[in-house]
């Protein structure tokens, strides 16, 4: 019989790690896992983006449909998005309809796409009160180990750079849309929001980018969501214990650090792309 301390007692285990100041996968408290970052490769989709957050893995495809823009807002397109956590992605989600953290999911990357006005919803429309673009944006976890939503708004932003529209003309006499294939435009992105997320231990340990492990024993979770322009664009802090303002600075700190380096990343991998075709 082996006395295996990370089953039988995870907090204590976890605990002198983090005395040590580190952690039991070997980072320390404010170091990210290695991000990872493939895009275009769903090829039945509009855009596609595949992000590898150390094990954590999410899809998002996009899909581009043609209809009528709202009433009270006859001129813009619509996106929406939908991050689905199944069963094959940890032994934690069950079969069924989504539960209540993939809903809650959806919502924060609905919010995010909101607050940072990462694009104009303008730029979808085609004619107003008409025919306006609406984007499906599937997000999909693979493999989840923590720290979801980070991986979410990276897939959903590489996704959007990725996709690629036709060209859709209404004819003057029939009114009727049509659509050329041969001839695609790219998205007009705005913004590039990326999140950071933090565990926090015993009230007041701060890591970064946890895993589901530390996530199932924290006290509290943060998420900061940042822009290129260091502007703030959401805190999500669902319940837990309170962060001092001098903590939370901290955490917009290496968010706006971590942006940076998201950026890099995708803007990198685009390019890549453009060289390959």
């Amino acid at each position: 019989h082996l006395y295996t301390p990370r089953v039988a007692e995870p907090l204590e285990y976890h605990r002198r790690f983090l005395k040590e100041d580190c952690r039991p996968d070997g980072r320390e408290l404010s170091e990210f896992r290695s991000t990872t970052l493939n895009i275009g490769s769903i090829s039945t989709a509009d855009g596609s983006a595949l992000v590898k957050v150390g094990n954590t893995t999410v899809i998002c495809g996009i899909k581009a449909e043609l209809t009528t823009p709202a009433v009270e807002a006859p001129g813009k397109g619509y996106i929406v998005p939908n991050v689905d956590l199944p069963p094959l992605c940890s032994s934690r989600f069950r079969p069924g309809p989504p539960g209540e953290q993939a809903q809650a999911a959806s919502q924060f990357v609905a919010d995010v796409i909101e607050s940072s006005e990462l694009m104009q919803t303008e730029d979808l429309c085609i004619g107003r009160g008409k025919l306006c673009w609406v984007l499906y944006c599937d997000m999909m976890c693979l493999d989840y180990d923590g720290n979801v939503l980070d991986a979410c708004i990276i897939a959903l932003l590489a996704a959007l750079e990725n996709t690629q529209l036709p060209e859709v003309t209404i004819n003057t006499e029939t009114s009727l849309p049509e659509v050329n294939f041969e001839k695609r435009h790219g998205l007009n992105i705005c913004k590039h929001p990326v999140g950071t997320s933090f565990c926090i231990f015993d009230d007041s340990i701060l890591i970064v980018d946890p895993t589901s492990d530390e996530e199932s024993l924290s006290t509290a979770h943060l998420t900061v969501v940042t822009d290129d322009e260091d502007r703030l664009c959401i805190v999500h802090k669902p319940g837990g214990t309170p962060l001092s303002g001098e903590k939370l600075q901290e955490c917009i700190n290496r968010a706006t650090t971590r942006q940076r380096e998201i950026q890099k990343l995708i803007g990198k991998v685009v390019l890549s792309v453009k060289a390959a075709k």
